[in-house]
């Protein structure tokens, strides 16, 4: 798969909204969780295959604000995945120059969980490669709801007029302020909506879905979305033959 993919046109950035691995692990005859254990091998694929096609920007939808009314047990166990996951993980991130980040309400977080990701965003703070940006407690309208309500504070004392409030100047106030947006967003499991995610920075995505359930999810899986958005045409508002020009 890769010998045939453009490597001039790459995605710059990449998310991914991981989902199925409830109905993984209900096909198994087993509990959700097995299904979220066995989802950490497609994670550990993405971010490799990612990293391999030099991607800048891998943006994966973990944990959303939602999620939280899941039941408890469920939510327990994510919890406790999510700071194996981030222990277990950061020296091959080290190895292969890869930067830890994350974007949410990461306060909300669990103490443990909390800790273990502040301490690997530290530990992988030097490096240069690939950003690994993990979506956790974050959901697209929260995001803009925190970014006005900066903005009006700003606005309130002075700091900001309002006819300088701009497209760049939301942007800038939003959790992803600094990254570029996702030129390729992916969805698993056949389910086609995006699900209150990155909704100001996905105006002109691409949207790519597979029925390919998350655990079951693969770099060649990764490599075919980057072969079909590579046959598209992005005009942005454009006419096609202006694009060509």
């Amino acid at each position: 798969m890769k010998e045939v993919l453009n490597p001039d046109r790459i995605p710059r950035h990449i998310a991914i909204i991981m989902d199925g691995n409830g109905r993984w692990a209900k096909k198994k005859g087993a509990m959700r969780i097995f299904g979220h254990r066995h989802a950490i091998q497609a994670v550990k694929d993405s971010i490799e295959g990612a990293e391999n096609l030099g991607v800048d920007y891998l943006t994966l939808f973990s944990f959303s604000t939602e999620n939280w009314s899941r039941p408890q047990e469920e939510v327990n166990g994510l919890m406790e995945l999510l700071v194996k996951t981030i222990t277990d993980e950061v020296p091959m991130m080290m190895k292969n120059n890869i930067q830890l980040e994350s974007i949410g309400d990461v306060d909300s977080l669990p103490s443990s969980a909390y800790n273990k990701l502040m301490e690997a965003k530290k530990t992988t703070s030097v490096n240069t490669g690939l950003t690994v940006i993990l979506a956790l407690s974050y959901s697209g309208k929260w995001e803009i709801t925190q970014a006005t309500k900066r903005i009006a504070q700003k606005v309130s004392e002075g700091k900001l007029k309002l006819e300088e409030i701009t497209q760049d100047v939301i942007a800038d106030h939003l959790e992803t302020a600094g990254i570029p947006d996702p030129e390729l967003m992916i969805r698993t499991s056949g389910e086609y909506r995006i699900s209150n995610f990155l909704l100001w920075q996905s105006a002109y995505t691409e949207l790519y879905f597979t029925p390919v359930l998350w655990p079951d999810f693969r770099r060649e899986h990764l490599f075919t979305a980057i072969l079909d958005f590579q046959k598209r045409e992005r005009r942005f508002g454009k006419t096609g033959e202006q694009v060509k020009s």
